[in-house]
């Protein structure tokens, strides 16, 4: 078996090699049992030295005697010995029952430390070996930080030796489902890949693998632990996805389907493999999903992100709707999950943001930091303005923000600022802004604090000290280290700010922004400080324009401005009113600019402009444009060309009477 074992798993075979790169660091300690001429013999399993050191002959037999009548075969359960040093046993007698299993996965689940759980294994008389692997997963829960244990001497307790001893000793005889979940456990609690304990939970759960026994939960499971021992190019974990892909998903349990969509995400489905498998997945997950519970919902949207299933849209719709019945049952992990997956699918549903709006004001000053900051994301990223939701971030935010991470406050105030929304508090949200800015400014990060200032003067909030912070040569410096440097947006965000400060604060006198840092437009390709103009908009606009100037000569579209900002309509005027010839330069008494407001440029569930139209808007005023607004809602509206150009006329000469051409 050993030989086969390593010719399945050739990393196996290679001396001093470790297989652990996946997971994170493997557990140093490393017990080696010593023959009787004093060579290593094998490799020993943490619990096994630890039972020794108690006189190892007298305990084993313990292990070994415990059940009294000889007809009994050792099977499934553990037994744990009630005295002072833990010990197990594996019988058939006295079985747990489903309630008595169900009954000691709660007790496990409200356990807060390790320590807790070792009581509790204490206290039990008789447990399964998936019983027993639970209690090791939750250690694991309770221990993990990052790729490493919090406290690594947990491996050292009497109890948890103890029950490694006994699965070791009664590998064979575990269940399929006690044996991969063990397995797992172990991968997860960095034990040594070379102990015993791992050796034989391998080699049987190889020979189980070649019988094709395994349902596709307990395949799934294998396959977790075996990428995270060998990680994605093991032989056995090629096994595992070939019996696997065997398998019609449309004849699979839901706990099997999660259980493939969660072993897929761990990085065997990455680059686009497995695809046939994972559309057959999606098309039965569509049909379940009105069985999903909060978990199975939060999973499976997180999986689709990892994968990138951007095919998968009539799934994350269907996740999305029963995501509206368990909004107030999800923990904040989940709906934090939640939320950055229907951002990441561009996704929102009515029903979903009504059930929100209900659920917010009652989780915003109690909720994980993270998750309300992905509340306001949300609604920030899909331009839903709702007052409900927001005064109740606003009002959490006075109280909470000093608890909160410096990417926490910046990403709260920049959903305020994309829809250009003021809270009623804005005194109090703001002022707790300059606070955290002067207490805690070396803490942002250069990218991380441009975006917080910049959408501060969205809104018209103006924290002069600390933007001409951001023009010097130093910070500069920073933000051009840092990530992609200075990309587009960064210098044009830059410009903004800095002609905020002329325009708009005109007693600033600090440093200036260098011209080599300053745009020339703000409208560019993907993310851009302005929204293009909406095209079939544009063109009735422009027709009615042409039947109320009598020709299209009389106006400029698109024009780029010395200022940035890019003119949808263009107008001039003499100092006696009359129209210009767009191509006229001198004599130009008056510019009159039109803003063809689509409906992109509003929020979507109400007629306010958005934060980045609305400040462009107040610049070109302040720059001596007559800003003419031509909203969507108004224009859609006009029935016939007449209407049209006598709705023009109103808009942009109101004062004037019209002759008919």
């Amino acid at each position: 078996m050993a030989l086969k074992l390593i010719q399945r798993c050739p990393l196996l075979g290679q001396i001093g090699i470790q297989r652990y790169p996946p997971v994170g660091p493997v557990c140093t300690t490393r017990l080696l049992s010593v023959s009787s001429q004093g060579l290593p013999s094998r490799v020993a399993c943490l619990c096994t030295l630890a039972l020794r050191r108690q006189c190892s002959k007298h305990v084993i037999r313990s292990l070994t005697t415990i059940v009294k009548e000889p007809s009994f075969v050792a099977s499934s359960s553990v037994g744990l010995h009630r005295d002072s040093s833990p010990r197990f046993r594996l019988t058939q007698l006295h079985r747990p029952t489903a309630a008595e299993e169900q009954a000691f996965q709660q007790r496990l689940w409200s356990c807060s430390s390790s320590r807790q759980v070792f009581t509790l294994l204490r206290t039990v008389e008789i447990i399964s070996d998936t019983m027993a692997a639970a209690a090791l997963h939750r250690v694991a829960d309770l221990e993990q930080e990052g790729n490493s244990l919090k406290d690594p001497t947990v491996l050292e307790k009497d109890t948890i030796r103890a029950l490694c001893f006994q699965l070791e000793q009664d590998s064979a005889r575990l269940t399929n489902a006690g044996l991969i979940s063990a397995l797992l456990a172990c991968t997860r609690l960095f034990l040594d890949p070379w102990s015993t304990l791992m050796v034989r939970l391998v080699s049987e759960s190889q020979e189980r693998l070649d019988r094709g026994q395994m349902s596709v939960g307990q395949l799934c499971t294998l396959g977790q632990a075996m990428l995270a021992l060998e990680g994605p190019g093991c032989v056995m974990l090629e096994q595992v996805m070939e019996q696997i892909q065997k398998q019609k998903p449309a004849k699979w349990s839901l706990a099997d389907l999660i259980a493939a969509y969660r072993f897929l995400q761990g990085g065997v489905g990455e680059d686009g493999k497995y695809r046939n498998l994972l559309n057959a997945m999606h098309t039965h997950a569509v049909t379940v999903t009105s069985r999903m519970d909060p978990p199975a919902v939060s999973g499976l949207l997180s999986a689709l992100v990892t994968l990138n299933q951007t095919q998968a849209m009539p799934l994350v719709i269907g996740l999305c709707k029963q995501a509206v019945r368990h909004v107030p049952h999800f923990t904040d992990e989940e709906l934090t999950t939640v939320l950055g997956a229907l951002m990441h699918f561009g996704h929102s549903d009515y029903y979903f943001v009504e059930a929100m709006e209900k659920y917010v004001p009652t989780m915003a000053f109690t909720s994980h930091p993270e998750t309300v900051t992905k509340v306001a994301q949300f609604f920030g990223r899909r331009n839903i303005l709702s007052p409900t939701v927001f005064d109740a971030v606003a009002e959490s935010f006075v109280y909470r923000a000093d608890n909160y991470s410096t990417s926490q406050v910046a990403r709260q105030i920049m959903a305020f600022g994309k829809l250009g929304y003021l809270p009623p508090n804005a005194g109090e949200v703001f002022r707790k802004v300059e606070t955290i800015l002067r207490t805690r400014f070396a803490h942002f990060q250069p990218r991380t604090l441009l975006n917080l200032l910049h959408s501060c003067t969205l809104v018209e909030r103006f924290p002069v000290n600390f933007v001409s912070k951001v023009f010097s040569s130093y910070f500069l410096q920073q933000l051009q280290e840092q990530g992609t440097g200075m990309d587009r947006i960064v210098l044009a965000q830059l410009t903004q700010l800095y002609m905020t400060l002329k325009l708009e604060c005109p007693f600033y006198e600090g440093p200036r922004l260098l011209p080599k840092y300053r745009v020339k437009s703000f409208l560019m390709s993907g993310r851009s400080l302005e929204t293009p103009v909406d095209a079939q908009l544009y063109n009735s606009v422009k027709n009615g324009l042409v039947d109320l100037l009598g020709a299209r000569s009389y106006f400029g579209s698109k024009v780029l401005t010395p200022y940035c900002y890019t003119l949808d309509v263009e107008i001039k005027l003499d100092e006696e009113g009359y129209v210009l010839p767009a191509s006229h330069i001198d004599e130009v008494y008056k510019r009159i600019a039109l803003c063809i407001d689509g409906q992109k440029r509003f929020t979507t569930n109400t007629r306010q402009l958005l934060g980045k139209e609305a400040i462009k808007q107040r610049h070109l005023r302040l720059l001596g444009y007559e800003v003419v607004q031509i909203p969507y809602y108004e224009f859609e509206k006009l029935q016939n060309k007449t209407s049209v150009v006598e709705y023009l006329h109103q808009r942009i000469f109101p004062h004037t009477y019209r002759l008919s051409w």
